[in-house]
Order: C-alpha cells, then sequence, then structure tokens
C-alpha cells in the first residue's frame, strides 16, 4: 500500500533550448552540439485531486489554460504481466482532443513510479492517486496573439478544473486566443520541456526524496533517461535527445546516445514492459545509457548573452533533416568534409565563448554560417534561406550585435544572436527589428528569452499565485 501521507504539490519548470552550434552534426554521435538552456520554461504543478472517504477516482487531469479547449483527463490501470500502466484518455464533451506527448509522458512516468516505489518499499505494487497537472509555458514559446486573449477569471484560487484565472499578455503567462495546435511555436524546444517538467513533477509529487531528488545528480540523470524514453516514444522517432538533455542539465556540450539504447523496450502494455522501463531508467553502473553531457567549460563571457528573434513563421524540421540525411547518404564523402570543417568550426565558435575573446566572436559566427550555407546548397535543403541571410547579416550593423545564427535544423525557427548585454544593445535591436518589419512586411521580433546555464529546477507554490488551486 501507498503512504498514508499525503503527496505534496509539486512545481518544477524546465528550460527550452537553442542549438547554437551542431546542428544535423548532432544526430551522429561522431560529433557533439553546443546548446544552450534558456531563461523560457515549461512551468508544472502537480497536485492532489482529493475525494471524499470510500470514493475511489483513478483520474489525472492535465489543463493548459492559457489555451482554448486544453485540458485533458486520463484513466489509468496496471496492466497485466508487469505490463506498466496503460493510460486512457476520457471524453471531455462531444469529442476527444489527444495530446500524444502528455499521453506517453503519464503512460511512463507513472509505470516506473508504480515499480520504484514497490521496490524501494518491497511491496508488490503501489497505488497511484489521482492528480492535477497545472501546465504554465512562458510566454517566449509562442508568437504574441495578434487578438486581445479570452476573458479574465476569477483569481481566488479556487479549483482550476472548472475557473482558472486569465492573465493579460504583459503578465508572465498570457492567455493565447486559440487552441494549443493552433499556437504559433518560436521553436524554443516546448515539446521536451514540457515532457521533462511534466516527468519531474510526476515523480516530485509521488515518490519521497530518498527515492527521487531532482536537485541531485543521480535524480537529475534518471529524469533525462525517463524523459529520453518518454519523448522518443511520443515523437515516434528516436531524435538526438539535445533538447531533452538541455531541459534537464541546462547549457551543455551533448553527444547523442546511441538509437540502440532504446530498442528493446517495447510498449506500454508489453508484458515485462515495467521492468525494462526501469532498468533502463535506472541503469545501475551506467553500462547502457552512452550520451555525453558536459557542463564544464560551456559558458558566455561576461557581459554577453544569446538573445532570439522571433519570425512568426515556423519551418518543419522533420522534412528538412529527412533532406539532409539523404544528401549525406548519396554523397558520403562530399558530406563528411563539410561536417568535418563544420565541427572544426563550431568547436572555435565554443572556445572564443569559453575563454571570453568576445573580438574574435563575430568572425567565428560568419565561418559557421558559411558551412552552413554550404550544406545547405548541396544539399539543396534552404537551412540559412535567403530571407534570414539577409536578415542575419544586417543584424550585424547594428551596434552591440556579435553575431548570429539560424539554430538547430535552420529554416525560418527564431534566430539565435551573440550580443552585448544591456539595455542600449536591447533597445538598438528592437528598433531595427521594427523598421525591418515595417520595410520587408512580417513580423520579426526580439524575444524576452536569454541563454541562462541552468536546466531543470523545484519552483516555489507562490510563483504561480492565482493559478494554483489551494489544498
Amino acid at each position: 500500500m501507498a503512504s498514508t501521507s499525503p503527496n505534496p504539490t509539486t512545481a518544477v519548470s524546465a528550460p527550452g533550448k537553442v542549438l547554437l552550434a551542431g546542428g544535423y552534426l548532432v544526430l551522429d554521435r561522431a560529433y557533439t552540439g553546443l546548446v544552450f538552456g534558456l531563461s523560457a520554461r515549461i512551468n508544472v504543478i502537480a497536485q492532489e485531486i482529493k475525494t471524499s472517504p470510500g470514493v475511489q477516482l483513478s483520474e489525472i487531469v492535465v489543463k493548459s489554460p492559457q489555451f482554448l479547449e486544453a485540458q485533458w483527463r486520463y484513466g489509468y490501470r496496471l496492466a497485466e504481466g508487469d505490463g506498466g500502466i496503460k493510460v486512457t484518455q476520457l471524453q471531455i464533451g462531444s469529442h476527444i482532443n489527444p495530446n500524444p506527448f502528455v499521453e506517453t509522458t503519464l503512460s511512463y512516468v507513472l509505470s516506473y513510479i508504480s515499480r520504484a516505489s514497490a521496490s524501494y518499499r518491497r511491496h508488490p505494487s503501489h497505488t497511484i492517486k489521482p492528480a492535477r497537472l497545472l501546465v504554465l509555458a512562458d510566454n517566449d514559446y509562442y508568437s504574441a496573439p495578434s487578438s486581445p486573449p479570452h476573458s479574465t477569471a476569477s483569481t481566488s484560487g479556487s479549483d482550476t478544473s472548472s475557473t482558472t484565472p486569465q492573465p493579460s499578455p504583459s503578465t508572465r503567462f498570457a492567455s493565447f486566443p486559440v487552441t494549443l495546435s493552433s499556437a504559433h511555436k518560436t521553436g524554443l524546444g516546448s515539446s521536451a520541456a514540457l515532457v521533462t517538467a511534466l516527468a519531474a513533477s510526476l515523480l516530485g509529487h509521488y515518490l519521497s526524496p530518498q527515492i527521487f531528488d531532482v536537485s541531485t545528480a543521480k535524480g537529475k540523470t534518471v529524469l533525462h533517461n525517463l524523459a529520453q524514453a518518454a519523448h522518443c516514444a511520443a515523437q515516434g522517432k528516436v531524435g538526438s535527445g539535445f533538447d531533452v538533455a538541455a531541459a534537464v542539465w541546462g547549457s551543455c556540450l551533448y553527444r547523442r546516445f546511441s538509437p540502440g539504447v532504446l530498442a528493446g523496450l517495447g510498449e506500454v502494455g508489453s508484458r515485462g514492459f515495467g521492468a525494462r522501463l526501469q532498468a533502463l531508467v535506472d541503469d545501475e553502473g551506467g553500462k547502457v545509457w552512452d550520451a555525453e553531457v558536459r557542463k564544464e567549460g560551456v559558458s558566455l563571457p561576461a557581459g554577453v548573452a544569446v538573445r532570439m528573434c522571433d519570425v512568426d513563421c515556423g519551418s518543419q524540421t522533420v522534412g528538412m533533416v529527412k533532406g539532409v540525411l539523404k544528401w549525406r547518404g548519396e554523397k558520403e564523402d562530399e558530406a563528411e568534409a563539410i561536417w568535418e570543417e563544420l565541427q572544426r568550426r563550431n568547436e572555435g565558435l565554443a572556445e572564443v565563448l569559453r575563454e571570453g575573446r568576445t573580438g574574435e566572436i563575430r568572425e567565428r559566427v560568419r565561418g559557421v554560417r558559411e558551412m552552413i550555407r554550404k550544406m545547405g546548397r548541396e544539399s539543396g535543403v534552404p537551412i540559412e534561406p535567403e530571407s534570414q541571410t539577409e536578415l542575419l547579416d544586417a543584424l550585424e550593423g547594428v551596434e552591440g550585435v556579435y553575431g548570429g545564427v539560424v539554430p538547430g535544423a535552420g529554416g525560418f525557427d527564431a534566430l539565435a544572436l551573440l550580443v552585448r548585454d544591456d539595455k542600449e544593445t536591447e533597445e538598438r535591436l528592437k528598433e531595427f527589428l521594427a523598421r525591418w518589419s515595417k520595410e520587408k512586411g512580417g513580423m520579426v521580433s526580439l524575444l524576452g528569452v536569454k541563454g541562462e546555464m541552468e536546466g531543470v529546477r523545484t519552483e516555489r507554490l507562490e510563483e504561480y499565485h492565482g493559478w494554483v488551486a489551494e489544498s
């Protein structure tokens, strides 16, 4: 049986990411990526749903109150043959609105929790009480809404399953007058941060600190392994995992794990899934996971910041990656020469940042961009589209801007800039981008987000006053 003490309300946040150097290279274990965590965070608050005496409820409610129709309800049960915890979405009103990242994360994390707690207590099973999960995203994950937010509700701290306060766009958590699927993402890694924060909040809510503590290296390792497995399953493919690594560990130099790490796990509900998942996540002796996450030596010079520009028209990253990998397979020697040189230039950029040689940043960034454009020309994939090239070149003329790149897989997601970290540079950037948008059409704006070193962390409940239902 589970402990009779109530499961604590747990608030956790995980950062977004920007792959400043290493786009495409990070897909191959022979190369590394320089990834920075961002100050924009996905926040998840896990809270027990109290029931009347004698009433049994097996339900988890997930709500993202910044968006329309963003509520999901799930039933859960223990599958036979140690198949883990099966999660079933429940209908709300007349329809079911699937969210594979939430549903998959719930099934993976609850499956791990049921075994981890039982193993610690030497009991055969663990009772998972009903819970409510509140998801709040910092505004920079989404392009600003073009119309006013939906109406404001009571801020009395009432049950979030009914009415929820809706702050104005000037607050940390703006309301968006659209469904989550219709929102324009800025490309900061919301799915990885969501999976990581969901997993961490559930682990902290259901497990005692003796079993899981996200502030420790051991806790972060467990969270990393579990979040990587869940994120890959939700995506339907094994990605490089740099975004989850940044969500857990923060800014780092990352080398991907071998895809074969997840090969034998199987699906939730399959016989023995629970034991396989626990063994994979706990990874006694570190024999399975071969990802490398190095935080030492990853830094920015004093007075230099990573800033992001939203171009408000994201890219289809999957299609771009497939195009580049197809070219690499067909032109192996030509591609390898480009990848080796790009890795060398990426390492050079990381070195000048680490050593504080600000006078060399612009030259290093230009060298990286030159190879990215060459890769784009040879593969036929617009990694740095002409309009982005024009904008990045023009931004170099703004005083205080050292240079910038189209990060990650490229395309039209948010640009990453290395800039002088002062108010004057920020104001010049805003003025420049306003003029550029007016002259060129479209909308380009400076996001408030900055690069930061810290990964996942627990938060004080006071940060979410008015959003969290009172116990």
